[in-house]
């Protein structure tokens, strides 16, 4: 999503071209271009596919709206298992049309969960939960703490069911370190995600993620955490950005490269 301007084999070549190995992708692109012609693109490019995005979006109260959830999960993580990620990132979902209760909507991913974990594993996928900034716990992620994302993957053996930690999401939260050094004693950092934070937001929030170096987020800090917590799997860069998708993606993707190497200790 970083540069999703290009297509998918013109990220392909990029990423050879530049020298990076390994990228994480979305399930959009995939499947416009076709999951099992991607698995190939990206195969016969050398790269490694670190995570796929997005599965999630489980807090419906509607039997036919959950069912549907269900089903197009369990089609995410054949598509990550066909793309040979062992990693699908969750985006939780937010509070239905109507509903208030935070605690029910995150009892219901847990319900989710209790039926898709099994399954992910069948396929040797492990399920990441991605707690997101508190201003998208209305419409898109009722998990807002890595705290809150941790209680509902311990109810889960860990390499059934962990987390993501994003910078962009959790950098404010003073408990999240901590929460961090306790998902590392358990292995449940299933990946490890940057954007900085800049300010101001733009309109409707969403893409509204900065280039590493041009905001307020310690990325050598963050990587501390990490890295003594045990995590020692990739480090993905994650931005959307209005302002980015506009420029040259080539460009974009060798300047984030560039940030990476520059804000990243390796």
């Amino acid at each position: 999503m970083t540069v999703k301007q290009l297509t998918l084999p013109e990220l392909a070549t990029a990423c050879r071209e530049l020298g990076v190995p390994a990228v994480g992708l979305w399930r959009a692109p995939v499947q416009e271009y076709g999951v099992e012609a991607a698995a190939r693109l990206v195969r016969d490019a050398g790269l490694t596919v670190t995570t796929l995005c997005r599965g999630g979006f489980l807090t419906a109260v509607d039997a036919d709206e959950r069912a549907a959830a269900l089903a197009d999960n369990r089609r995410a993580v054949d598509e990550a298992a066909t793309l040979g990620t062992d990693t699908l990132v969750l985006v939780s979902g937010g509070l239905p049309p109507g509903a208030k209760d935070l605690r029910a909507a995150r009892e219901r991913i847990a319900d989710a969960l209790t039926e898709l974990a099994p399954y992910a594993e069948d396929h040797g996928v492990k399920l990441a939960i991605e707690p997101l900034h508190p201003m998208f716990a209305s419409d898109r992620c009722v998990v807002s703490t890595l705290t809150q994302a941790l209680d509902l993957a311990e109810r889960f053996p860990a390499h059934q069911v962990g987390v993501t930690v994003d910078t962009y999401h959790i950098w404010w939260d003073d408990t999240a370190p901590e929460a961090t050094a306790r998902a590392g004693v358990q292995n449940r950092i299933h990946t490890f995600q940057l954007a900085d934070w800049i300010t101001p937001l733009p309109e409707g929030v969403l893409n509204g993620r900065g280039q590493i170096g041009d905001g307020a987020i310690d990325m050598r800090q963050w990587q501390g955490y990490v890295e003594a917590a045990g995590y020692t799997g990739s480090i993905e860069v994650e931005l959307f950005n209005e302002d980015l998708w506009a420029r040259d993606g080539r460009e974009l993707l060798a300047e984030t490269a560039r940030r990476w190497a520059e804000n990243v200790e390796v």
